[in-house]
């Protein structure tokens, strides 16, 4: 029997996205369990939207596009339950790294990526842990990709000075180094690397 062509396209798109999408949740909100309903939502509205899901590679941030919007109607509906969510924050640090050298590092950096605001958090964490482009990252968010660089340029300033007040220049230094070297373009990541200016000191 022949399968519907819609419900061919969803499959390769479940079976090439799941994983990128249940990290993109995952590292948003505090329960693994609220990260497997958000994507099971999203999968949801691809299925209905399926004609307008668009061609790869522009698949998976739209599909990202739809898990924010998720994400944030989750966030507005947990508001309630403010008095678990540090107690549930603290269980996620604890977990949420396989390499016990690295827990401390993305600790003190899960704690600064929180006192930055959410745009360049977001900003922050499509670059780095979903490895989307400007380009990607502006069809994800809704925004033109030449905004998207600049306020990228500014959240990583941001984390550096929050990494530096927290813990010091040195875990700036050792996160790039232990970056893959595909996820950020190299002149993206020349602020992050060079020395600060007389300016700023």
């Amino acid at each position: 029997m022949t399968v519907p062509a819609d419900v061919e396209r969803f499959r390769c798109l479940y079976d090439a996205e799941v994983v990128a999408l249940l990290g993109y949740a995952a590292r948003r909100v505090d329960r693994i369990d609220d990260a497997a309903d958000i994507v099971a939502e999203v999968f949801t509205v691809v299925w209905r939207r399926i004609d307008q899901v668009p061609d790869c590679p522009d698949a998976r941030p739209w599909m990202f596009g739809v898990a924010r919007n998720v994400i944030a109607n989750h966030r507005r509906g947990a508001r309630r339950q403010d008095r678990l969510s540090d107690r549930l924050r603290h269980e996620l640090e604890t977990r949420s790294t396989s390499r016990p050298a690295l827990s401390e590092m993305m600790l003190d950096l899960r704690r600064a990526l929180g006192r930055l605001d959410d745009e360049a958090r977001e900003l922050l964490l499509l670059t780095c842990w979903e490895e989307l482009s400007p380009r990607e990252i502006a069809l994800a968010m809704g925004i033109p990709a030449g905004t998207v660089r600049s306020r990228l340029h500014r959240a990583r300033l941001q984390l550096r000075r929050e990494l530096e007040v927290g813990v010091g220049p040195g875990l700036m230094i050792d996160l790039e180094r232990r970056a893959s070297p595909g996820q950020v373009q190299p002149s993206e990541r020349r602020p992050l690397r060079k020395s600060r200016s007389s300016n700023e000191r």
